[in-house]
């Protein structure tokens, strides 16, 4: 709006330059000419008319001089303070580091440098304030830290929620969790299963916890000293979950009043427990069906030989031969139960998952103090867990260590730590001498001893217990030895903070309490835009012309919840184009044929992003440009983005018209926000998330609060003619 008022004022003093200059010379003509009688009317035509043609071409140049005066100082001093304006509301609201380029007339530079000033003692004041509300609120932050590291660390999947079964917390192991439950195209979209803002029953049937709720609320209202409530129920993939839920009760004073605002949901896969009890069940079944007529015969025999002392020595013989036939029977049949079910049977040890690399450091710091024997490192993968009980791997190796310096003299211990499916391989290498196989096998089944301190344990009992192996090998090549451990590696579903990604650097964006009063999660158009929920997307193609053939070859996507922006739930996935990709676009995106072949095609990719982002707002930058590629894969793919969406380019022009660029580089610059990954989809889409989140206090200044009004003055800005 101020800038077509702008430009009507240009119009305006356009028309006024050209009456001031030609205004008065035909008012006076006009007044002359009335007062003079005919002849003098006719003198003056004479006189007058050879020269008018002049008179027009100087009135004519001076009206395009001074019209190009006032262009210049238009540009100089309106069009300049306009910009100013938008640099000064970036410095208000979006970017406090932003500085006013001073440019233009000696009176718009000093205000520019007066601005930018201001700004400069504002930051200073805007800085001490911060620091001592920091200062105030450094114990409550404190608490908040140590619930959400605690939250965060705890073994057990943790999830909370609201009443309406909106996701306010949860922790890695609740993530890993229902990650490795998700199936099809949840499962390529990373377990999109969960995420903060999305909601619990997507997860877990809903009727299910509004029976657990009501429990809870009965027990509540009869002052029951423990309100929880307990179900198991069947998730997607067939497993069997135990939940517990906990009610979240407001911070009334009187207990008596406290309500109900979330609850709070642990929650077990006991899928392998069931199997294991199953299987030990089916032990039980099997020995007692199989004892019982056994047992009766010898039974029978027995008392014939008590109630017959003197029965004959033939038949004596006899009953002997069949109590000694049924035990021998028995006997095989114990042998090939424990055989068959021999898993089921072993002790159960209190195994955790552990990082490979800190057994490995474990066993060298011991071996290093207590046998001075030098240890280092070979092809360590630093990034493997175990699932182990560590006390007593780490003690089998350094009862290998002792005795190899005790019999063999070995002057240095290697390690070696490497994955093999779903196995690892952890060797313990020496040069020098080999040993015989029998010398091995009597060190796997005598006690485990490293200098004073024995165990009863075995070197093979404590490798069966973990479902594992052992061997002694030799690498004649090289003139080493070694013993290998083969361990199971940890799973996804057993894996807790543990997990080898870098979610450790993003902890905070697990939990999010002001969820809390979050409810409606329908796209309502009049909803204001700081309470939706955004997922910012780019994908990069094979070239520039959706319709005349070019694929999508990557998407990535992050999703924006109550105002933030949640970088580790995003999706990130290369796509198989089905056919080349162009040579030029490689440097650009980085993506090679090598890259794509084997990948997933759209066909499989596209559903599961729909998945992610169902129930959302999309937003892109250029986003006619990305939609056209979706909307060109509807009728093959049979996915239609049907929800809002807003585009970062039309944004930016809405806030910024008198800016010469709106490019993603350029936006990022004057906001202060840095693009890691450019030309890659993810990077794409989150620093056009970040730009979208600077954008909304912008908005807001406009008077541009909700969806509604953010999508009409997207469609009128310049930009929303562009077709693709």
């Amino acid at each position: 709006m101020k800038d077509m008022n702008a430009r009507v004022r240009f119009a305006i003093s356009v028309i006024i330059l050209g009456l001031l200059m030609t205004g008065p010379f035909l008012l006076t003509a006009w007044l002359v000419w009335i007062s003079a009688n005919p002849v003098e009317q006719d003198l003056l035509v004479r006189l007058l008319g050879p020269h008018l043609s002049l008179g027009t071409l100087m009135t004519a140049t001076g009206f395009v001089v001074g019209l190009l005066v006032i262009r210049y100082l238009f540009r100089q001093y309106v069009q300049g303070l306009l910009k100013m304006v938008e640099s000064l509301r970036l410095m208000l609201s979006a970017n406090r580091n932003f500085r006013i380029m001073p440019d233009g007339p000696p009176e718009v530079c000093l205000l520019a440098n007066a601005a930018n000033d201001l700004a400069a003692q504002r930051d200073s004041l805007m800085d001490d304030v911060a620091s001592q509300v920091a200062t105030a609120k450094a114990s409550v932050e404190e608490e908040k830290n140590r619930l959400a590291a605690l939250m965060s660390e705890l073994a057990q999947a943790v999830v909370v929620c609201n009443l309406d079964g909106v996701i306010l917390l949860y922790n890695s192991r609740a993530r890993l969790q229902f990650k490795a439950l998700a199936s099809g195209g949840t499962a390529l979209a990373s377990g999109a299963l969960i995420g903060l803002g999305r909601s619990i029953f997507s997860i877990l049937e809903r009727n299910q916890i509004d029976h657990a709720l009501t429990v809870v609320r009965q027990r509540l209202q009869k002052g029951a000293a423990a309100s929880i409530a307990n179900f198991i129920t069947t998730a997607r993939g067939g497993q069997l979950l135990r939940v517990q839920l906990v009610p979240v009760l407001s911070s009334a004073v009187d207990s008596d009043e406290r309500q109900m605002t979330g609850y709070v949901l642990t929650v077990e896969n006991i899928t392998r427990s069931l199997e294991q009890e199953t299987r030990r069940d089916q032990v039980l079944q099997s020995l007692t069906d199989g004892s019982r007529g056994s047992l009766a015969n010898i039974r029978v025999a027995v008392g014939n030989l008590m109630d017959y002392p003197d029965i004959d020595g033939e038949l004596r013989e006899r009953f002997i031969g069949i109590i000694s036939d049924e035990v021998l029977r028995m006997s095989q049949r114990l042998d090939q139960t424990m055989s068959e079910f021999a898993d089921s049977l072993k002790t159960r040890w209190p195994l955790e998952d552990v990082l490979g690399m800190d057994i490995i450091s474990a066993a060298q710091r011991r071996i290093e103090e207590q046998l001075g024997l030098t240890t280092k490192t070979d092809d360590i993968d630093d990034t493997l867990w175990l699932r182990a009980e560590s006390f007593s791997l780490v003690f089998s190796i350094c009862s290998l260590a002792y005795r190899l310096v005790e019999q063999y003299q070995i002057k240095e211990l290697r390690f070696r730590l490497q994955p093999f499916g779903r196995l690892a391989y952890l060797d313990l290498i020496w040069a020098g001498h080999a040993m015989s196989s029998e010398t091995f096998y009597t060190w796997e089944n005598d006690s485990m001893q490293v200098g004073s301190e024995t165990s009863p344990l075995t070197l093979r009992e404590v490798i069966d217990r973990h479902g594992g192996e052992i061997w002694y090998d030799r690498e004649k090549a090289a003139h080493r030895a070694f013993f290998r451990f083969v361990l199971p590696v940890a799973t996804p579903e057993n894996m807790g903070l543990g997990d080898a990604s870098d979610d450790s650097h993003h902890r905070p964006e697990y939990y999010d309490f002001d969820l809390f009063h979050f409810r409606d999660q329908s796209i309502d158009l009049d909803r204001p835009l700081s309470e939706l929920t955004y997922t910012v997307f780019d994908t990069e193609t094979t070239g520039l012309e959706p319709a005349a053939g070019d694929e999508i070859i990557q998407i990535g996507a992050v999703r924006i919840v109550n105002g933030r922006l949640l970088r580790t739930e995003n999706f990130n996935h290369l796509v198989n184009p089905e056919r080349l990709l162009r040579p030029e676009g490689i440097p650009v995106h980085g993506i090679t044929d090598d890259m794509v072949r084997g990948q997933p095609s759209i066909d499989v990719v596209l559903p599961a992003f729909h998945d992610f982002c169902g129930n959302t707002v999309l937003v892109a930058h250029n986003a006619a440009f990305d939609m056209r590629f979706l909307q060109l894969k509807e009728e093959r793919t049979g996915v239609v983005f049907n929800q809002p969406v807003l585009d970062t380019l039309l944004l930016s022009g809405v806030l910024q018209p008198n800016q010469e660029s709106h490019q993603l580089d350029n936006i990022a610059e004057r906001l202060g926000i840095s693009i890691e990954g450019r030309h890659s989809a993810l990077g794409d889409a989150t620093a056009t998330g970040e730009v979208f989140l600077r954008m909304l206090p912008l908005l807001a200044q406009k008077n541009i609060v909700t969806l509604r009004q953010a999508l009409e003055a997207s469609e009128k800005s310049f930009f929303a003619r562009v077709k693709y």
